[in-house]
Order: structure tokens, then sequence, then C-alpha cells
């Protein structure tokens, strides 16, 4: 139905998200914590133009279809064959999800896709050789034709040339035929084959596009902008043709989003007007823009575009039937941005932006940087660490230069195998469960608020891993210098988490301690509440990516090498609400942390409780 009632045909109807193209190469993109494994060792023991940055063609179907089966178990080695045979069989279970979540984990998709073009380029070799064969044949027949044509029975009174016709068409235009019918393509659609279980699948491609909305809400960028790969940091500078743009606005509109279906649509239109050749005709952009220019309350708006459609194509039965009806729209139409399920969204852009609160002078001048030795601590008391206080309330510390570059490249070589989509924890039942709100990998889990069990957190776009102390000396070494620096055990905190952003990934606000409406949140690690968050930046990341603390306004950026430290809960045991933070979309970059959530058990000789409720 149209607005006010009005039966106004829509383009068509909402179709699953498409494949995106990008750069002319279609490719498949999908756009809290864990109350996990216990950290101890110990009890373990004991119990789109081109753009090289996008990486996948086409998706293809996990599975060779009976043509090709039968194709290849006649041509190829039968071992290659069986091989060939299992990669299918084994695809259809091991095909990797939420690739988009993890920039990390996309690098990958680059060599695979590289080894593809090496594969294909040998398969065009393949046929230029047998297509220089075949001509070679023909210009040498071509010659000896002509010859004999013009005197056939004094050429063939030559009795070597009657014996070498016969020869030719009896046997060499046989081994032609041969030649012509063989078939060079099987290495390429083999090796293909192969690789097509590492493919992106339809959540990656609608993911990765939605991303793209997602960064461009929060930092304000125009279509022109994102069409054009003018980002703030880019190294390698990728833009979108008028068909990327179309089909990022039929992902919006496959979702009733018609305030980014006329962003994108309207960019497309822009592009074609500009000349731009593209698949994608004017007609078929013109209504999906105009039904979501109607759809949002511009009647008249919608009109003229309906008519500039009709222009074009005057035979247009669904335009046709849409110009009639010019009902008033519906009273109170709004356009914009579609409805939030986060009360503080605006809050947590601008911070997101850079546009966050400013420290007085008075605060300002409280805020040092100092050598820290955590009260003479033997480790430190020669060489101290480097301590600076990024915000008063909540205190917020960051330590530079506190884990080297070959640290950092050890965790994520541990981590990079495990990562999966981040889970945070039920606050009902304390499970671990995939967040859909945090973009990073493994894949982020938050706690169900009614079943209390982790689910994949819609909010938070990663995928992450975790890393016990005994698994490796350097992850060791870090739980002991987080323990040595904060004075806290972390015998009872959970494991070192290491997450890695993917496309837009992002964790929107959210508490690390469990509430008071939560009591079941860690019950099951049997070790309290979270009393402090100890998190490792281990990249720089070009734009975006920012720690935020929406409650206070205060924005932390990620720096290599550095760790940001603060505690969620008062020393009464309290939850300290202040703490409720954020992590920004990543605009360009590669963003990977790590974080230690340190509970409250074993900390009651190391930080005393107070005896007011906010001390």
């Amino acid at each position: 139905m149209g607005r006010g009632g009005t039966p106004v045909s829509a383009p068509v109807p909402l179709p699953p998200p498409p494949l995106l193209n990008v750069g002319g190469a279609s490719i498949s993109a999908a756009g809290g914590g864990r109350a996990q494994r216990h950290a101890s060792g110990e009890r373990r023991a004991l119990g789109m133009r081109r753009c090289s940055a996008m990486p996948a063609p086409r998706r293809l179907r996990a599975r060779a279809s009976p043509h090709l089966l039968e194709a290849a178990a006649l041509s190829m080695d039968p071992r290659a064959f069986c091989a060939l045979v299992l990669c299918c069989v084994l695809g259809r279970t091991s095909a990797h999800t939420d690739v988009f979540t993890s920039i990390g984990q996309m690098t990958d998709l680059l060599f695979i896709e590289k080894d593809l073009v090496t594969s294909l380029k040998d398969y065009i070799r393949a046929e230029e050789n047998k297509l220089k064969q075949v001509k070679k044949w023909a210009e040498k027949l071509d010659a000896l034709t002509a010859t004999a044509t013009q005197d056939p029975e004094g050429f063939l009174g030559h009795p070597v040339n009657a014996f070498k016709l016969m020869k030719r068409l009896n046997t060499e235009w046989g081994e032609l035929e041969s030649l012509v019918l063989k078939d060079v393509s099987d290495g390429f659609v083999s090796n293909l084959t192969i690789q097509r279980q590492y493919f992106p699948n339809d959540e990656d491609q609608t993911g990765a596009a939605k991303a793209l909305l997602r960064l461009q809400d929060t930092y304000q960028l125009d279509t022109e902008t994102m069409s054009s790969g003018d980002l703030p940091g880019v190294m390698h500078k990728c833009t979108l043709t008028a068909e990327d743009c179309f089909e990022l606005g039929k992902i919006a509109y496959s979702d009733a989003d018609y305030y980014h279906t006329e962003l994108w649509m309207a960019q497309s239109l822009k592009q074609m007007d500009e000349r731009e050749e593209s698949p994608v005709d004017k007609v078929t952009v013109l209504d999906y823009l105009s039904y979501s220019i109607y759809q949002q309350g511009e009647l008249e708006r919608a009109l003229e575009l309906t008519k500039r459609l009709l222009k074009l194509d005057p035979e247009h039965q669904r335009a046709n039937g849409n110009l009639k009806k010019r009902e008033k729209r519906e009273a109170g139409a709004k356009k914009g941005r579609p409805a939030d399920h986060l009360p503080e969204r605006a809050k947590y852009e601008r911070l997101c932006r850079g546009e966050g609160i400013k420290l007085t002078p008075r605060r300002q001048s409280r805020m040092f940087c100092r050598y820290f030795d955590n009260g003479a601590h033997p480790r430190y008391l020669i060489g101290p660490v480097k301590q600076e206080d990024e915000w008063d309330r909540p205190r917020i510390v960051r330590y530079h230069d506190i884990i080297s570059h070959s640290e950092i490249e050890k965790v994520k070589e541990l981590a990079k195998p495990r990562l999966r989509r981040a889970t945070i924890s039920n606050p009902i039942t304390g499970v671990l469960e995939t967040a859909s709100y945090r973009i990073s990998k493994r894949r982020a889990t938050v706690h169900d608020p009614q079943t209390g069990k982790l689910t994949t957190a819609q909010y938070r776009v990663s995928k992450s891993a975790w890393l016990a102390a005994y698994e490796h000396p350097v992850v060791d070494k870090i739980n002991q210098r987080i323990e040595d620096i904060t004075g806290l055990d972390v015998k009872t905190a959970e494991e070192l988490q290491v997450a890695n952003y993917g496309v837009g990934g992002q964790y929107e606000p959210h508490f690390d301690f469990g509430r008071k409406d939560e009591p079941d949140a860690f019950k099951e690690l049997g070790t309290g509440n979270r009393i402090a968050t100890w998190l490792f930046y281990m990249s720089d990341v070009a734009a975006g990516g920012a720690t935020v603390f929406p409650e206070v306004g205060a924005a932390v950026w990620p720096k290599k090498g550095t760790a940001v430290f603060w505690y969620n809960l008062f020393p009464s045991g309290e939850g300290d609400y202040s703490t409720r933070h954020a992590a920004c979309p990543v605009l360009v970059g590669n963003k990977w942390v790590s974080n230690k959530w340190i509970h409250e058990r074993g900390q009651e000789f190391r930080r005393p409780c107070g005896l007011n409720e906010t001390d």
C-alpha cells in the first residue's frame, strides 16, 4: 500500500539481498564479553571500477555440477579427481561465514583471488597456444588449397600430392578436430571448485554493504565522497560505479530502508547523467528512486521522477499506474534515517567523529604523564612504564610502549586461526552468545536479557579468539605484566580475548560489568563481577575505531603498542555506570585489540572494599 492507503506499486517485491558488484566484479559480502573459559592455566590443566580491496568474485555454489564432475572424471588424473570431489563435499560444511567481520581473515581472500587469477591466466595461455596451432594449420592449408584449386588435375598428377591429400583428409583433419575439441579449462575449473569453499556468502555481502551505510551515517559522509573514494587516510583509493551505487540502494531497499535507498539510487542516477556507462538502465533506477521518495512522504518529487521515467519508457505499466494515484501524502510523514534502538546514538556518533566534550582547563591541569612503578614493584623499579591520564571521571589511564611488536605478532598468529564471530555474555544465564551489534571476529556475543545466554550480537561486528596463559609463554608473560602493573590478581580473570574488526567493525555502547538486573551474568565462572578492564591496542587505525564513553564524553584513540585501563566497579562493589563505552566503526584501516577482564575474586586484599556506594 502507498502512503495514505493508496495502493502504489513498488518496483519489485522486497528481494533477498542481491550480489554486490564492485568495479564490475560481483562479490559476495554480508552491510560484552565472553562468560567463557577461565583464564587460569592451573584450572585448565586440571580440568567497488575494479577495486583491489574487494576480495572475492561472484559467489558460486559450494558444489560441482554433475556435468562438471563427469567431465573432470574423464579428463583428470584419478587422484586429482578424488581430491576435487572431496573438496566439493567438504566445502559444503566447511565454508567460511561472517568473513566480513574480520579484516584479518579477509586478507586470505586476496591471496585466494590472486591464485585464481594466476590459474585463469594459465588457462588463457593454453587457449591462445591451441588457437595458435589451429591458426598455423589454417594458414598452411589456405596457401596449399589456393595453389591446388587453380589446376586440380595437374596438382594431383604429382603422386606425392595425391598421397598427402589422402593423408590429410584421413588423419590430419581428425587430429585437428581433436585439438579444437580439446578442453584446456580443466585446471582452472578444478582450482575454482576447490577455492570456492572459502568464498564469502550472501550474509557477508549484505553485511559489508550495510557496513558502508553505517560508516556513512556515523561519520556523516555524503554519497559523492564515498563513491569517489575520498576517505581520510586511504592508501588504495577505490571508487564506486553507478552499478555499485545501485546495488547498495537495492540492499537498503530490501530492508525497507527508504532513506538510504534514496541516497544511493540518486547517486547512481547522477553518475549515469554524467555519461557513465552502466549495465543498469535509468528506468530501473528511477523506479526505485521514485518509490523510495514516495514512501518518505515527498509526493511531488516522486511524481516528477515518475514523469521522467515515463519519458524514457512510456509503456512502463507500474509507473503509469502510480502516476494516476495522486493521493495526499499521509500526515506526519517523516524523512530521515530509520528508527534506531540506541538512545544515545547521536552522542555516540559525535564522539566517533572526534566531536567529544573537552575537559575544562581546571580538570585538564590535573591530567599528567608520569613514569609508573606501581609502588616500587621489583620488575618496574629500575624500568618504570610510561603512564598517561586519558580521563579523570571515570579514571582512564593509558600505558605507552607496553606491548612489543613481536609480542603483538605472536598474539595475532595464535589468535587468527581461531577467530570466530564475537560473543557477549547473556545477563540472565551468563552464557556467551553471538552479538549482532558488535562487528569484529570471533563474531561477538552478547547476553540475551531474556534467557541470559550468550548470543551473536548484531551490535558487535568483530571476530575474537581466546588465549590461555599455558598456551604460549608470550601470553603468560602478558598476563603477568597486567598483574604487576595493576596490582590485581589475574588468576581469576578471563582469558586474553583477541579481537579483529571487519568492514565497518564496531561495538556499540555497552557495560563490561554485570548490572543488578543481571544477577547471573558471570555465575558460571564463580569469580564475581568484572572489576576492571585492560585493553591493548595492537594496531594503528587510519580513520575511526576510537573507544568512546558516551556518558562522560571521553574518546580514546587507538595507538599501536599502548593499553588503556579502567575500573568498572567502585571499591564498594557497585557498578560505575559512567564506564559505559563503545568501539566506533573502523572507517579506514585494520583494528586489532586484545583485552583482559579482571574479576572481583582474589582482589579482597589488593583493592579493599569501600564503605560508601561510590567509594
